[in-house]
């Protein structure tokens, strides 16, 4: 036991530290840019919040200093748009790692320091105030002397069933958690990391609990959805049937992607698909999802985009089944996902994990010396710390005949080359699947992935039905080919995810503060702002998506 862990357990001894030296403790928790910018922006915003109409009741929760410090700005442009919010936040710096008690409460207090300029407009909650409250029903069934024992039985059996529930949605939430954090598909419930994660989202699941029951808020807004104290805060608000909404970033400056009672990294496009699936493409969005899928083949930026989808420009399909040494044998191209990834936590649909969907399936392909497998690690790997999926092809088979080629993840090849030479394709969740279809190449889905159900991909429900495609496809291999109508649906969707799923809105989390100069409250919440974001703060509140 650390002399941090001694005076955390002495009463006030943090609080007294603070107040002789209110200063940001020396952790990775930073709040110094939101101190700099909050009291401007509050400023900004006050004037607006005077004149707006009553909006909804909200609760935007947040955890880890960044997603705080963006919480910070949103609430207080909801607030200007006329909104009741009350933020709700963690101090953690950290979701994977201890922190003692003294660290903590300190941390506590610097987040409050900073966020007092919101006093009278935005309310701030410490969920840490909530769980040292302790989160029992703020009304017990065992004290209501005034009700008949069935109410009092009743009322326990429901407590009981709730503690069930939250039982289980704290295991499943650790469980994504050490996944997310180790990059694994299997771990160790005996682990410290899944131990850490079980008491963080049990403490945070309990306060959800109270705070949400005693606030009913309308709306309640959450971060990603999925991972971290996020994910259980979440689970708790679709408990108690709260309308919550869920938002991520993509690769496009001022864009931002939202669910409505859904986690947003599930990237549902089932009501998007419903409203315009049956839209045939303009010619100026033809050109658009064209562009785009250019400079993706090409290792070009595109539009606002930060990101470059290749590392290398396009050679061409036949140079680079020279380079690679393949035959003219025909040819499967399965792409892998990066383990533990957000895009593949949940997403088994027959499998156990994706590691055993790829173990089965080089396993298949090693006795079909008629065709090659081409395997392409995914290129993010190089930026992972997790097990590579090489590991796992490897230990499925050994002694890897020549037929199947393995791409590493640091190997200089452009994926869209493969795609050219690929006469069938495997996919679990990537959206190089959805891309092959495109170009008229059959592909096998494994995963739940957005494009699922889309009327483009062959999708099996076991791996009886997954091995019977394989054999039947490969038997006419490499004939087999999409209908013209599939291959018009693949575009059609692949436009509006990439351009109609997105909606506009003025700040990522990634680069925040330059994107906060560029779009001050006072511009965002100006005539202007609203016309170009005032949709994505209208669904952000809870108001229904209309696409």
């Amino acid at each position: 036991m650390t002399i941090k862990d001694i005076l955390a357990k002495i009463p006030y001894t943090a609080d007294l530290y603070d107040a002789i030296r209110p200063v940001r403790p020396k952790t990775r928790y930073n709040l110094s840019q939101l101190e700099k910018a909050l009291p401007a922006a509050v400023e900004q915003t006050r004037p607006f919040a005077e004149k707006a109409p009553k909006g909804r009741k909200i609760v935007l929760f947040a955890t880890l200093h960044y997603w705080v410090e963006q919480a910070a700005i949103i609430g207080l442009a909801l607030r200007g748009m006329g909104h009741e919010v009350t933020i709700a936040y963690l101090p953690y710096g950290d979701w994977d790692k201890e922190i003692n008690g003294f660290d903590l409460r300190r941390q506590d207090l610097y987040t409050r320091r900073v966020l007092k300029p919101l006093k009278g407009l935005v309310n701030v909650v410490s969920l840490l105030d909530v769980i040292a409250r302790g989160a029992a029903p703020k009304q017990s069934p065992v004290k209501r002397d005034s009700a008949n024992r069935e109410e009092i039985a009743s009322l326990a059996g429901e407590r009981s069933l709730a503690m069930t529930w939250l039982q289980g949605a704290v295991e499943a939430a650790s469980a994504f958690d050490t996944m997310y954090t180790l990059q694994v598909e299997d771990f160790n419930r005996d682990s410290a990391l899944y131990r850490l994660r079980v008491v963080r989202n049990e403490q945070a699941a309990l306060a959800a609990l109270r705070l949400l029951e005693e606030s009913c808020p309308e709306t309640v807004l959450v971060p990603n959805g999925l991972v971290t104290e996020l994910g259980i805060f979440y689970q708790v608000a679709r408990h108690l049937d709260l309308m919550t909404v869920t938002y991520e970033f993509n690769d496009q400056r001022e864009q931002i992607w939202l669910s409505q009672n859904e986690i947003v990294m599930r990237q549902n496009t089932d009501g998007l698909w419903a409203a315009k699936g049956k839209t045939p493409l303009t010619e100026i969005e033809r050109e658009q999802i064209a562009g785009l899928e250019d400079a993706r083949t090409s290792a070009k930026k595109y539009g606002k985009g930060t990101r470059f989808w290749q590392d290398v420009a396009s050679v061409g399909g036949e140079t680079l089944r020279a380079d690679l040494g393949l035959d003219e044998r025909p040819i499967v191209l399965l792409a892998t996902n990066v383990l533990g990834d957000s895009l593949t936590l949940g997403r088994n649909i027959f499998t156990a994990s994706m590691a055993e969907w790829i173990e089965k399936t080089v396993q298949y392909f090693a006795g079909r010396p008629d065709v090659q497998l081409v395997v392409r690690i995914h290129p993010g790997e190089r930026l992972m710390k997790g097990p590579s999926m090489l590991g796992v092809i490897e230990r499925a088979v050994p002694n890897r005949p020549q037929h199947l080629h393995v791409i590493r993840a640091d190997e200089k090849i452009n994926t869209y080359d493969l795609m050219e030479i690929a006469g069938l394709g495997l996919a679990y969740t990537t959206t190089v699947g959805m891309e092959m279809a495109m170009r008229n190449v059959p592909v096998i889905l494994a995963g739940q992935t957005h494009y699922r159900g889309r009327g483009f991909t062959y999708e099996p429900a076991t791996y009886q039905e997954y091995f019977g495609l394989l054999d039947t496809l490969l038997a006419d291999f490499p004939a087999q080919r999409l209908e013209q109508e599939q291959v018009e649906a693949a575009w059609n969707y692949a436009y509006r995810f990439f351009f109609d799923f997105p909606i506009a809105f003025p700040w990522r989390l990634m680069k925040f503060w330059q994107d906060l100069e560029a779009w001050p409250l006072s511009r965002v919440l100006s005539e202007e702002g609203r016309a170009e974001f005032g949709k994505a703060f209208d669904y952000l509140a809870g108001e229904p998506v209309i696409w």
